[in-house]
């Protein structure tokens, strides 16, 4: 997986904000968000971003695992990230 061509990410305060340069829409993400999304955005897969969530945050796995999915979910359906 990896960010679709004509999308930004720009860190924020907050998280990070995701700018589909096409359509002109934008996505606010939260911490975990970004942690997600930039491991996908270095061409990493759902596994990394897990561990990265892991490593960064006082998760269980199975509610990182289950957060990465439906936000890796969102993101193909919205067309912001490619499979």
């Amino acid at each position: 997986m990896k960010l679709r061509r004509g999308v930004a990410i720009t860190a924020t305060e907050y998280g990070a904000v995701l700018l589909d340069e096409r359509s002109g829409t934008y996505w606010q993400l939260n911490e975990c968000g970004a942690v997600v999304v930039n491991a996908l955005a270095e061409g990493r897969g759902r596994r990394a971003a897990v561990e990265r969530l892991l490593e960064e945050f006082d998760v269980e796995r199975a509610e990182a695992e289950a957060d990465v999915e439906e936000l890796t979910r969102r993101l193909v359906e919205a067309e912001i990230v490619t499979p």
